[in-house]
């Protein structure tokens, strides 16, 4: 069993890989970072298509949350004020808004700071957390 959740994202995305550098530098969550190419995504639970989709954090007993529910779990194992925003994150409308968010930057990350054409996430999947 692993002692520290993984966060799982996508390294061909320019955009994705520099959004988890700065988490890694600022909020500082105690968990690996891995991309989903070079992670092994069945011994975590989760499927490539999944991981395409959304980024992921998978706690240590197999719990899988993905999209602004990934983000959420990133704030509040951080501590500090960072798990203050995670927490008012969960609830709605907050929780509701977060994930539109999220959808909307994920949809477009091709376009963001970083993006390349490898960021585009498909838009025929449709995945629910």
């Amino acid at each position: 069993m692993r002692m520290r959740p993984v966060l799982i994202f996508d390294g061909d995305c320019g955009f994705c890989t520099m959004s988890v550098g700065v988490v890694q530098r600022l909020v500082r969550p105690p968990c690996e970072a891995v991309a989903w190419q070079h992670a092994d995504l069945a011994s975590l639970g989760v499927t490539a298509e999944r991981a395409r989709y959304e980024a992921l954090w998978v706690t240590p007993d197999g719990r899988v949350y993905g999209g602004a529910q990934a983000v959420v779990k990133i704030l509040l194992s951080a501590g500090g004020l960072w798990s203050v925003v995670g927490a008012v994150l969960t609830l709605p409308p907050m929780r509701w808004t977060a994930h539109g968010v999220y959808r909307l930057v994920a949809n477009r990350r091709g376009r963001l700071p970083g993006g390349t054409a490898a960021c585009a996430a498909p838009g025929a999947t449709r995945h629910r957390a």
